[in-house]
C-alpha cells in the first residue's frame, strides 16, 4: 500500500460517495458533447461565410441550427397547426374581431329535392305475390271522441267535482227560500222540474237538491269517508260501551238499506269499511236483471272464508289466458261455483246450474283422483315419503303464490249476484273484520252512505266554493264541489247545466280504492253484449218502471239502467258543447 491509498483512507474527507461519481461522469460527458459541437461547427465555419468579423462560432450555432426533431414524434402535416396558429392570430386582435367573425353571413344552403324514381316493385304485384305484404298490421287510427247526448254514470266514488263556465253558477249564496226549496225536495224525493207542488223551482234551489246525500254512521270529530284520513290519528280510543251501541245502530241501518235495495225503493249504497268497499245496486242497475253486489279489494284470506260459507262469486276483472277468462265467467277458480247467465224461465235456470253442479263434481274428483295417481306413482317409483311431502308443499306454495298475485288490487273485485246477495249480507253482519279492532277509526262500523233516507241516516252536504278565473285572457266563472261525490250528484248537475249553459266543462277527482267498481261495470257490459241481444233490449225499460220509486228522477234512473258502451265510464274530465251536440270526456 503507497501512501497516497494511506493518506486517503486515514482521511475520510477525501472519500468520494457515488452521487459525487455520478456527478463527475454527467459533467464529462457534457464536455465531449460541448467539443464535438464546436469541433462541428468549426469545419462547417470554414465553408459559410461570416457577417462580420467579431462573429461568435457558437452563438451562430445556437441561433442557425433549427430545433432537434423528436424521434418519438409522428409525421404529421403541419398545414392544420399553422392554420390553427394563423385563425388564432386572427383573434388576437381583440373583441372587434371577434365581432367580425360573427358578423360574417352564413351561406345559404341550397334546397335540393330529391327525384322521384319509380319503384323497383310495384305495390300491386307485393299484394298479388308477397304474403307478408298483407299480414302487415294497419297504423292504428287516432281515436275520435266519443259524443253523447247524456252524460255518463260512474260507479267510483269522486272526491271533487269542478264545473268552469262563462256564466256564474247559483252555487252559493242561496236565498233562503232556494235553500228551503232544495231540502225539502231532496228529502221527499220530489222532482221539482215536473212536479207542480209550489216550491221553488229556479236554478239555485235545484243545485242545492244536488248537493245532498245521506250517511251513517255521522261522527262530527270523525273522517268517516275516506277512511285513511289524516285527522283521525289524533282521536283518542271509544270505549267499550261506546263500540257496542255503534255497531247496533249500524246493524240496524244495514239491514234497513239492504231491504230497500231488495224492495228496488233504493237504487244503491256503498258499504265502507277500512279494508274494502261494497257496491250495493239494486235489479235493473246496469243491465242486470238481479240485486247484486261489488265487493273490492279482495284477499285470498276473504275469498276463502266466501267460500267456506257457501256464497257463490266470481272476479270478472281477473286475468289470464282466454280460456281462463271463458272459465272465470262460467266457474271460479276458487269457488267453483257457476256464473250462467240468468234465464228467463226458472226450469232452464235449475237445469243449467245441475248440469254446472255435476260437471264441478267431476273436475274436483279428477283433480283429487290426479293427485292421489300422483302421489302413489311417485311411491311405485321408490320415492321416499319426505321427498314426496316436500314436492307437494313446494306444489302448495306455488299456488298459493298464484292465488295471492291479485290481492289488493283491482283483479281482485268479486262479483256476488241473486240470492247470494242475501248470504253476503249476513256474512258481513257476522264477519270479525267488517269493524276494525285496533287502528285509527277501531272500533268504529263501516260507512253507508245512499242517495235516499234510510233508518239512522245522517243528511250531509258537499261543500261549495264559487271563484273567478284567468284563462288565456278570459274571465271564467269556476265552482267546486267537495266531498263524497255519489254518481247521482253528477246527472244532477249536468242536467241543470244543460239547460242554462251552451259550453262548460267538468274535472273530477276519483277516489282510487273505487276505481274498480266503474271498471267492473264496464267489463259487465261489454261481457254481455246487450246491444245486439234483441231479447235484452226490453231489459233497460222494466228497469226503469220497476224504479220508478227508488227515489230519483226517471232521467237519471233510466241513465241508470242502460247497458251501452258509453253508459259507464270513469272520466276525468267531461266537456260539454251544444254545438257538437253533447258530451264529450276522456
Amino acid at each position: 500500500m503507497n501512501s497516497n491509498t494511506e493518506g486517503i483512507i486515514s482521511n475520510p474527507s477525501q472519500w468520494k460517495r457515488p452521487e459525487d461519481v455520478l456527478k463527475m461522469q454527467r459533467l464529462k460527458r457534457k464536455q465531449r458533447a460541448l467539443q464535438d459541437r464546436i469541433n462541428n461547427h468549426s469545419k462547417g465555419a470554414s465553408t459559410v461565410p461570416t457577417s462580420g468579423s467579431d462573429a461568435d462560432p457558437i452563438g451562430n450555432r445556437f441561433e442557425t441550427n433549427p430545433k432537434r426533431k423528436n424521434p418519438f414524434s409522428r409525421n404529421v402535416d403541419p398545414a392544420p397547426k399553422r392554420q390553427k396558429e394563423g385563425h388564432s392570430g386572427e383573434l388576437d386582435g381583440g373583441e372587434q374581431t371577434i365581432f367580425d367573425l360573427l358578423s360574417k353571413p352564413v351561406p345559404m344552403v341550397p334546397n335540393l329535392e330529391v327525384p322521384s324514381t319509380k319503384p323497383a316493385i310495384e305495390h300491386r304485384f307485393l299484394q298479388e305475390h308477397c304474403p307478408i305484404e298483407q299480414s302487415l298490421p294497419a297504423e292504428p287510427e287516432e281515436e275520435a271522441p266519443k259524443t253523447s247526448k247524456l252524460a255518463p254514470i260512474h260507479w267510483s266514488i269522486k272526491s271533487k267535482l269542478r264545473i268552469i263556465c262563462r256564466t256564474p253558477i247559483p252555487g252559493t249564496n242561496l236565498k233562503t227560500n232556494q235553500e228551503a226549496s232544495g231540502l225539502t225536495s231532496f228529502v221527499r224525493c220530489i222532482d221539482s222540474k215536473e212536479s207542480s207542488t209550489g216550491l221553488d223551482i229556479s236554478p239555485g234551489a235545484r243545485f242545492y237538491q244536488a248537493t245532498l246525500y245521506w250517511q251513517h254512521p255521522y261522527l262530527p270529530w270523525f273522517t268517516l269517508f275516506p277512511r285513511n284520513a289524516r285527522n283521525n290519528h289524533t282521536q283518542t280510543p271509544l270505549d267499550e260501551s261506546v263500540r257496542g251501541v255503534l255497531a247496533k245502530e249500524w246493524t240496524i241501518s244495514f239491514r234497513n238499506l239492504f231491504q230497500l235495495v231488495r224492495a228496488r225503493q233504493c237504487p244503491y249504497f256503498y258499504l265502507c269499511a277500512n279494508t274494502f268497499t261494497v257496491l250495493f245496486r239494486a235489479a235493473g242497475i246496469g243491465g242486470r236483471v238481479e240485486t247484486h253486489a261489488l265487493l273490492t279489494p279482495t284477499t285470498r284470506g276473504m275469498r276463502a272464508a266466501l267460500k267456506q260459507e257457501e256464497i257463490e262469486f266470481t272476479m270478472p276483472l281477473k286475468k289470464g289466458s282466454p280460456s281462463a277468462q271463458q272459465d272465470n265467467l262460467n266457474r271460479s277458480s276458487e269457488s267453483g261455483i257457476g256464473n250462467s247467465s240468468f234465464s228467463n224461465s226458472s226450469e232452464e235456470q235449475t237445469q243449467t246450474t245441475c248440469n254446472e253442479d255435476t260437471a264441478n263434481r267431476s273436475l274436483e274428483a279428477d283433480e283429487d283422483d290426479d293427485d292421489i295417481d300422483g302421489e302413489q306413482w311417485l311411491e311405485s317409483l321408490g320415492v321416499d315419503a319426505a321427498e314426496i311431502r316436500k314436492i307437494s308443499d313446494n306444489h302448495s306454495k306455488k299456488q298459493q303464490q298464484r292465488e295471492c298475485g291479485a290481492d289488493y288490487s283491482d283483479q281482485s273485485l268479486v262479483l256476488i249476484e241473486g240470492p247470494e246477495c242475501q248470504a253476503f249480507f249476513n256474512f258481513l253482519l257476522n264477519a270479525k273484520s267488517t269493524i276494525a279492532k285496533v287502528g285509527r277509526l277501531a272500533g268504529i262500523p263501516p260507512t253507508l252512505l245512499a242517495p235516499v233516507s234510510f233508518a239512522g241516516a245522517t243528511l250531509r252536504t258537499l261543500q261549495t266554493r264559487s271563484s273567478k278565473i284567468q284563462m288565456d285572457g278570459q274571465e271564467y266563472h269556476s265552482t267546486e264541489l267537495q266531498g263524497v261525490i255519489l254518481p247521482h250528484i253528477l246527472p244532477y248537475v249536468t242536467d241543470l247545466l244543460c239547460e242554462s249553459k251552451d259550453n262548460f266543462s267538468l274535472t273530477l277527482a276519483t277516489v282510487p280504492s273505487t276505481t274498480a267498481l266503474c271498471e267492473a261495470s264496464q267489463k259487465l257490459i261489454s261481457d254481455s253484449d246487450k246491444e245486439n241481444d234483441a231479447s235484452a233490449l226490453a231489459g233497460p225499460v222494466f228497469g226503469k218502471e220497476n224504479l220508478s220509486d227508488c227515489g230519483l228522477n226517471t232521467r237519471i234512473v233510466e241513465n241508470m239502467c242502460r247497458a251501452t258502451k258509453d253508459s259507464v265510464f270513469d272520466t276525468e274530465r267531461l266537456l260539454y258543447s251544444q254545438e257538437a251536440g253533447g258530451f264529450t270526456w276522456s
